[in-house]
């Protein structure tokens, strides 16, 4: 932190790679579900891979065109800045908050607000998401039940490391 100077360089730039007006940059080889939209939050697992959240409101539309949700990217090596979709949040949420145990084998992401953000235009009859008749019943999905905001826990069947 003393030093006169420093050097860095970006690893990504959000945003629709296909559209140059937003200036996006991934990896050559990034999918068309790769790319992401909204940087929210960050964690690095124990790899040194990094981990994004997105957050794109009521403009998912615009920003992206799809669901906000987690992305994994290599930060080195001839993968830097590859991303790849990790989990997608339901419809009208965002995605916050990720967080690794040290080895590795857990991630905890926070799933906000289902149901708000947007919710009409996920639904082919373009109605509101009210409290009576939400656009998702998520987590629960049981008549009757609203949807409600979760922590989710994931982990591998195996007990392996997250996104190996």
């Amino acid at each position: 932190h003393a030093a006169p100077k420093a050097g860095w360089s970006l690893l990504v730039q959000g945003g629709n790679p296909a559209d140059p007006k937003t200036g996006a940059k991934f990896h050559p080889q990034t999918s068309k579900n790769g790319w992401f939209s909204c940087p929210d939050n960050a964690a690095v697992d124990p790899q040194g891979r990094l981990w994004i959240t997105t957050d794109q409101g009521e403009a998912w539309e615009k920003a992206s065109g799809t669901a906000d949700g987690v992305w994994a990217l290599e930060t080195e090596g001839p993968n830097r800045g590859l991303g790849k979709m990790f989990f997608r949040v339901p419809v009208g949420a965002e995605m916050c908050g990720p967080c690794f145990t040290p080895d590795g084998r857990t991630l905890f992401v926070a799933v906000q607000h289902p149901a708000t953000d947007g919710g009409e235009k996920f639904t082919s009859s373009g109605k509101g998401s009210t409290f009576e008749d939400p656009a998702t019943r998520w987590p629960d999905f049981q008549p009757g039940m609203p949807p409600r905001p979760s922590v989710v826990v994931i982990t591998k069947r195996d007990g392996g490391l997250i996104g190996a």
